[in-house]
This record gives C-alpha cells, sequence and structure tokens, in this order.
C-alpha cells in the first residue's frame, strides 16, 4: 500500500504544479510531533516470570561436602574426647568422600605438572595468580627456583542449580528426625 501511494504521489508531484506546492509548503514546516502510543499497546499487562529463589554457591558447595562427606560434622565436632588414632580414622573417610565431591564438581589438576621439588623456570609473562613467587625473590625474570607446591586449578565448576525455598537457602544440612 505505502509503494503505491509513494509512486502516485511522485507522478502527481511531477506533473501537477499546484501539488508541488503544497509537497514543498508541507516540507517547509517543521516536523509534527511524534505521535503518542496507543493506548492498546499503554493497557498490555507485562507478565515476568518469578525469579528463582538465590542460594550462594559456597553454601552450595558446603551443602554437598556435608551431604556426600559429613565435612562440616567432622570440622564442627569436639575432638577433645578422641585419640589421634579415632580422629584419624574418622578423618580418612571424610577427606576420602571430600576428594570425589571435589573430584565430581570441580575436576581439579595441578598448576605446574611436575613433582614437588623440581627446579622450574618461570618467565616474565607468568600470570600472578597461577604463581606465588617465595624467598629471595630479586632481579629480573625469568626467575628460577624449586616448586613447592603445584598449584590447583578446577578444569570445570558444575555445582547443582538450587531448587529449594528462599526460606532454607542458607540451610547448609537439614535436621534429621528419626520416626
Amino acid at each position: 500500500m505505502r509503494l503505491f501511494l509513494a509512486m502516485r504521489a511522485f507522478w502527481v508531484v511531477l506533473f501537477g504544479g499546484a501539488a508541488a506546492g503544497r509537497v514543498k509548503s508541507a516540507l517547509a514546516q517543521p516536523a509534527l510531533p511524534a505521535p503518542e502510543p496507543a493506548k492498546a499497546a499503554a493497557a498490555t499487562v507485562r507478565i515476568e516470570k518469578p525469579k528463582p529463589p538465590s542460594r550462594s554457591e559456597a553454601i552450595t558447595l558446603l551443602a554437598a561436602l556435608q551431604r556426600e562427606a559429613r565435612f562440616v560434622d567432622l570440622v564442627q565436632e569436639s575432638l577433645d574426647a578422641y585419640t589421634d588414632a579415632q580422629v584419624g580414622a574418622a578423618a580418612r573417610d571424610v577427606l576420602r568422600d571430600c576428594r570425589k565431591v571435589l573430584e565430581r564438581l570441580f575436576a581439579l589438576k595441578p598448576v605446574v605438572d611436575q613433582e614437588e621439588g623440581a627446579a622450574i623456570e618461570v618467565s616474565a609473562a607468568c600470570d600472578a595468580a597461577r604463581f606465588r613467587l617465595a624467598g629471595n625473590v630479586v632481579g629480573q625474570p625469568p626467575f628460577r627456583g624449586r616448586l613447592v607446591h603445584p598449584g590447583w586449578e578446577a578444569a570445570r565448576c558444575e555445582l547443582p542449580a538450587w531448587s529449594g525455598s528462599e526460606a532454607s537457602a542458607r540451610v547448609v544440612a537439614p535436621a534429621e528426625v528419626e520416626l
């Protein structure tokens, strides 16, 4: 429809002097103010999805370590009444299960793939978040030293999404009640 109207207006202006004068005077006037939005558009109701409850990823990790390894129970337990052998026996199981949780969620791997004590060179382009230089740090890089700890980095980060209520978002472990 607009194309037809534009073509018709072009021919009328091209061959009609009176029409050309009216178009010329119309174009000389200031532009019309923008029309107000239609009432129907103003009356449109915007429906927003409810936001999912939020939970700190730190609490999600802590809850996973508690649920699968009883980590919080071990750390919160007073160890004064137990012998070192008893603590070691309990810690062995907890640490093994914590390792499984960390492997499943983060797939941890060493930052440097060398044994502790190995000679290592750290270049000038090293990232300070990947290498911490200790001891007598003088001069210009590259630095040569002995690897004290290979570091850890996460090959992935797959924490489960929280689906509980906002009221229980900070619960690390629910209270257990036996009936």
